[in-house]
């Protein structure tokens, strides 16, 4: 039975519901279950909210669905408490039709419920502790199935964008920033798309989030989720101010994560590579923006600044 509307889903491809499944025969207490219903229709093209529309636009979104199909049936149950995700209830899939469904546990009915706009500082806290688990997790696995290159963003499949860009030293160097973080030793899955609005937060569990939303999901160096997540929810005086402050808690969770994890790297060489590529992150993401929509207010001071230590270090 269908409930409610959560949300459309972008530029018009299908929307989010919630549900409740009814089992014949199911004993008592196990007849009914709450899950998330996101129906996807991929029949046309649509036309994106700030204007663009592309059949490699359209191709990126196709590909984004069995992408996020792909994470829930094959890497999603390797996720704890820890790092929490719904769990898969049912995926169906026809070619080249409307139709598509990913059915989710509805996270509301495990306590989080709550979605923000507005975060302090233990929200920022709690979020990072997700994203170093899950990138504890995955570090070094294979990304079969999903994005090569996790984020929406990468450069590789944003060629509109790139054109788009204003001539100057960052469209010059775009290729040699991707480059630098593609080719980073460490590699995990990253979530390709980890603003605030895709963390859902507990009153019972103050210390602990779930996430969704992993259409972008795919290889890469951590960092990319990190400066996403702080640009999503700072603003630029906040993200200078406190830079130091979140990746020294980042990295030891991190460091926490992977100890109890048993993965058997030296965590020393892994925060002075990623460390290192944080600005890189910072100005790939900038990158995108300058072509999808120059007037952007994450492109800002702080912005600008990092931007500007990367290119130094390519130049």
């Amino acid at each position: 039975m269908l409930g409610e509307k959560i949300q459309s889903l972008w530029s018009g491809y299908g929307v989010i519901r919630r549900a409740q499944l009814h089992f014949n025969g199911a004993g008592k207490g196990r007849a009914r279950s709450k899950v998330v219903v996101k129906h996807i229709d991929i029949s046309s093209a649509r036309t994106n909210p700030r204007g663009w529309l592309s059949e490699t636009s359209h191709q990126r979104k196709v590909r984004s669905y069995q992408v996020e199909k792909k994470f829930y049936e094959c890497f999603s149950q390797d996720c704890d408490e820890k790092c929490q995700v719904p769990e898969l209830v049912a995926a169906h899939q026809l070619e080249n039709a409307s139709g598509w469904l990913i059915i989710l546990q509805d996270l509301d009915s495990l306590g989080f419920g709550i979605r923000k706009s507005n975060v302090n500082q233990w929200d920022i806290f709690t979020c990072l502790k997700w994203l170093a688990n899950f990138h504890a997790t995955f570090l070094g696995r294979s990304a079969h199935g999903l994005w090569p290159v996790g984020t929406y963003w990468h450069l590789g499949t944003r060629p509109d964008e790139f054109s788009a860009m204003p001539s100057g030293t960052l469209k010059q160097y775009a290729k040699a920033i991707d480059q630098r973080l593609n080719s980073a030793t460490f590699q995990t899955l990253i979530h390709g798309d980890a603003k605030i609005a895709n963390f859902c937060f507990s009153e019972k569990i103050p210390d602990q989030v779930a996430a969704v939303d992993f259409q972008y999901v795919g290889r890469g160096c951590g960092m990319k989720d990190v400066a996403y997540l702080i640009s999503s929810c700072l603003s630029d005086r906040e993200a200078s101010e406190r830079q130091d402050e979140l990746l020294d808690f980042y990295f030891q969770q991190l460091d926490f994560a992977l100890v109890t994890r048993a993965v058997k790297l030296d965590f020393s060489k892994i925060e002075r590579e990623w460390r290192g590529l944080y600005p890189f992150a910072w100005a790939d993401f900038c990158r995108f923006l300058s072509g999808w929509s120059p007037g952007h207010w994450k492109l800002n001071q702080y912005s600008d600044q990092i931007t500007t230590a990367a290119l130094n270090q390519i130049k």
